[in-house]
């Protein structure tokens, strides 16, 4: 099977502080990109695309710099989704900063660590519509009771490619179907958003899950955005709070077997390359 994976961070501590590390210790440190490819022995990754890490936001222009002078050598790095703070008026002049290179495909701002009406300020709308003049997408990072908020954001963007990380977050360890469910069926109707399966990994019981308790959550996801709007991703490093790499495709495949090859083959490349526009 090839395989892009549309999300694996890099960061290094001793380059860029990352605030939200100091709560998770076993993801300290640096994850460089020949950690990826030990990560991935034995599997066909042949392009992938680089999520920013959530930098203290005094070091976003650097971060995105050094990750695409990354992009720039001889690795499976195609794609860059940059950081960037869409309710501050700066906005547009960070773009500007950033903006040019090839291999920059969009801008993700987290914000499920923020308050929940964050996106539908005006200002953020405004910012998120400006992505269209550069080309780029926005890759949309909460959580399920965030969704509501999400859609709204989605709703006031029409001519904006959304990008749904991580399933939008359910609570897979909690088993809380609704109201995700129901949100997600609201998001996918609208047909400039595509879907990330990712990160559902990290929010299962790190010592006990398995595919089973993942697999409502994959079903419901491709039941409301079909086989043409979703994406693979590994969320490498932060899957390995739960996971390795390979157990987490392998389940993913199980997950999908029954779609056939052809289904298969659009999730887990075929999508990717052209939702986020990889030569």
């Amino acid at each position: 099977m090839k395989i892009i994976d549309t999300h694996q961070h890099l960061y290094d501590e001793s380059m860029f502080p990352y605030p939200w590390l100091k709560d998770q210790p076993s993801l300290r440190g640096r994850f460089q990109m020949k950690d990826y490819i030990n990560a991935t022995q034995g599997l066909n990754i042949y392009k992938t695309v680089h999520l920013e890490c959530d930098v203290d936001s005094r070091f976003q222009v650097q971060e995105t710099q050094h990750i695409l002078s990354l992009a720039d050598q001889d690795n499976p790095l195609e794609g860059v989704v940059a950081g960037g703070k869409p309710e501050t008026p700066e906005f547009r002049s960070y773009l500007d900063l950033i903006s040019g290179h090839p291999k920059l495909k969009g801008i993700r701002r987290v914000l499920h660590t923020e308050l929940d009406n964050v996106p539908r300020a005006q200002t953020f709308v405004n910012n998120i519509r400006m992505l269209e003049e550069y080309g780029l997408s926005f890759d949309i990072c909460v959580l399920a009771r965030q969704l509501p908020a999400a859609v709204d954001l989605v709703k006031a963007c029409p001519r904006v490619s959304f990008i749904l990380d991580h399933c939008g977050i359910p609570r897979v360890k909690e088993r809380d179907f609704q109201p995700w469910a129901e949100n997600m069926e609201e998001i996918s109707s609208y047909r400039n958003v595509v879907c990330k399966i990712s990160g559902l990994v990290a929010y299962a019981d790190p010592l006990k899950w398995s595919p089973e308790d993942l697999r409502p959550f994959v079903e419901h996801t491709l039941k409301c955005f079909g086989w043409d709007r979703v994406m693979f991703g590994s969320d490498w490093p932060v899957c390995t709070v739960s996971s390795t790499y390979p157990k987490w495709v392998n389940t993913l495949l199980y997950l999908t077997q029954d779609a056939g090859a052809q289904n298969q083959n659009k999730l887990f490349h075929e999508n990717a390359a052209r939702v986020y526009r990889l030569g």
